[in-house]
């Protein structure tokens, strides 16, 4: 379906493309990833014809459709479903050339629309606008009445509508919230034809393509499976490379010692000279080059505060005196871990608004302690850099009383590099200006971190570092995102905002997957053929002993990770040199310490209640 061989492309003072050469077949699903950076819209471009190669080839069949998803959709004031059914050209062509055709052409044109079933199409594209986040009533609105975001969605609606031969997708979770991601990852495994996606998403990747190519050092590189089995391949790869290359060195270093040793010696002048000739010809294998990712530096809170961080007592918030939330009761203490689930325009961000003091509630009682420190992450932060400004700007308002040097340490320690400090916000990456902000937010050691889509701009990656952070950090943490990796690696807990409250959900990823899905399922056969989905509800108790086992693997993790932070620190404090070299380092140290094993106390009595609660359902046969 798509050939590119021998494919070089230099631009703005770089080589993108080092005679690239990958055949992908006719049907594959396939995700290209790489690092921010390495060239992946380039290749759309190129694809597209939007660039040209400095040589090689790209080679589509002639025949073949080729689609994509560049730009949000125009707002018109043509109807939604009017808007996804054009994109079908050959149907919309058809339809109407009925209106006009002569009576011995309507039966061809008839002919054509039930071999392309075109009396399918509405259901067809109301199923995708529903899986999308449209609803029924959304269906006969105007385009002109939709945001720019929603009107993004109409263009991917679009695209998987018409079913191009080939599908070209930039980040296309990007702007879908969980449920919008969940649907299009069960939507591309059953799409019909060849699709190259680019993305950052583990399960998307993990789950709906069926091989990964990747970019990297201008080549690509066709592996098999999801991301999971390229992880793996691809570090054999290393090994092999690296084990290759030092088996090399030595049979060099072995020949380079004969020379040495007898270049002088006229019996053994001739052998020498031969050496010498194998070692020039001699080819190492391609260095086996890990790519270094910085670290996020997310410090724990100095101090804990006694719990609760916050409870709130039926609360209501909203804007301009109309309540988007109400009847609110929940508890967030230190230690907890939230996932926060619900689709678009819910009320996510409001909650978050209101826990970071950024939004007063209206009604009910919210308890906050008042030496409460917030680290709060959201997109309108990226867009509100000023362009102009640059990291070393940027930090400089941050820390005044800082020195020069200093500021450049915090920013070498963000990944922020000697030509990057002083780069324009303009000319950052999206993935460079979310690392900025999300180290900056945290610099204070916050008592709770709140994260609103924090991985939309990173590579995978910086998303595995930003988990590995976030599970090191001791404070508590709201969790906005539709990564669900990310979700499934960091929350312990999840509460869902829906129906105008936040409550607590029942159950793991799998169930909240297996929950949108189905509700997708019911609103694209529309309210007349089948009852609604009820919600979870926290009143109504399940005795299927899944969830009990889930949380009860939960805090066995948790305990596990408390443990083995507590032991690495006993290792630590063991060595009689750092009382030494950094007695100040030491006695914090040891106060770190005297947290963790509270910590460790606080996990060991939730392994043993869930260990109760779970071998009390196993004896009373609360079997699923």
């Amino acid at each position: 379906m798509l050939r590119i061989h021998d494919l070089v492309f230099d631009a703005w003072g770089r080589r993108f493309f080092d005679h690239a050469t990958v055949t992908l077949p006719i049907g594959a699903k396939v995700g290209l990833v790489g690092r921010n950076g390495a060239g992946k819209s380039t290749l759309f471009k190129l694809i597209l014809g939007h660039l040209s190669a400095g040589s090689g080839d790209i080679d589509v069949p002639k025949a073949a459709r080729i689609g994509s998803v560049d730009q949000e959709h125009p707002a018109t004031p043509i109807p939604l479903l009017e808007t996804v059914l054009a994109a079908d050209t050959e149907r919309a062509s058809l339809m109407a050339e009925l209106e006009i055709a002569e009576p011995e052409r309507m039966g061809d044109i008839y002919a054509r629309l039930n071999e392309i079933e075109a009396d399918r199409a509405p259901s067809r594209a109301a199923e995708i606008l529903s899986g999308l986040g449209f609803s029924t009533a959304d269906l006969e609105r105007p385009m002109a009445e939709f945001s720019g975001g929603w009107r993004m969605r109409v263009a991917m609606a679009a695209a998987l509508f018409a079913e191009p031969e080939l599908l070209l997708l930039d980040e296309p979770t990007n702007f879908l919230d969980m449920e919008g991601a969940l649907w299009l990852e069960a939507r591309l495994r059953k799409y019909p034809h060849t699709a190259l996606i680019i993305s950052h998403d583990r399960e998307l990747l993990d789950h709906s393509v069926d091989a990964i190519l990747h970019l990297t050092e201008g080549r690509l590189d066709l592996y098999t499976g999801g991301f999971s089995q390229f992880e793996r391949q691809r570090a054999e790869r290393l090994r092999l490379q690296a084990a290759a290359r030092d088996k090399i060195e030595a049979k060099k270093a072995h020949m380079q010692s004969f020379v040495d040793r007898f270049k002088a010696t006229a019996s053994k002048a001739r052998q020498a000279q031969s050496r010498m000739k194998m070692i020039a010809k001699l080819q190492a294998a391609p260095p086996a080059v890990e790519e270094h990712v910085a670290p996020f530096l997310l410090p724990s809170p100095a101090r804990p505060l006694a719990p609760p961080l916050v409870r709130l007592e039926g609360v209501s918030v909203g804007y301009d005196g109309r309540p988007i939330l109400s009847r609110v009761n929940l508890r967030l203490d230190l230690d907890d871990r939230i996932g926060l689930l619900g689709v678009n325009g819910a009320g996510k961000s409001t909650f978050a608004r209101m826990i970071a003091g950024d939004l007063p509630i209206m009604g009910g009682n919210m308890h906050r302690d008042r030496r409460i420190k917030v680290g709060w992450f959201h997109q309108h932060q990226i867009e509100a850099l000023d362009p102009t400004d640059t990291p070393l700007d940027i930090i400089r308002r941050v820390l005044p009383e800082a020195t020069e040097s200093q500021r450049r340490s915090h920013l070498a320690r963000f990944g922020m590099t000697v030509q990057k400090v002083e780069t324009t916000v303009a000319n950052l990456s999206g993935g460079e200006r979310a690392r900025l902000l999300l180290n900056l937010v945290a610099m204070e050691r916050p008592h709770l971190l709140i994260l609103d889509e924090p991985t939309n701009h990173l590579d995978i990656d910086s998303r595995r570092a930003l988990t590995e952070a976030l599970n090191d950090y001791a404070g508590a943490v709201i969790l906005i995102t539709h990564d669900r990796s990310l979700m499934e690696l960091v929350a312990d807990r999840l509460w869902m905002v829906a129906d105008g409250t936040v409550r607590p959900f029942d159950g793991d990823m799998d169930d909240y997957a297996k929950f949108v899905l189905d509700r997708a399922r019911v609103a694209a056969r529309g309210p007349a053929k089948s009852a609604p989905v009820a919600e979870p509800s926290p009143q109504q108790p399940r005795i299927a002993v899944g969830p009990l086992k889930r949380k009860l693997e939960a805090a066995e993790a948790a305990l596990a990770r408390e443990t083995q932070l507590l032991a690495q620190l006993d290792a630590t404090l063991a060595s009689p040199e750092i009382y030494v070299k950094d007695p100040t380092g030491a006695a914090e140290l040891a106060e770190r310490r005297e947290r963790l094993a509270d910590r460790l106390a606080k996990a060991e009595q939730v392994w043993i209640e869930a260990a109760e609660v779970y071998e009390a359902a196993i004896a009373e046969g609360q079997i699923a």
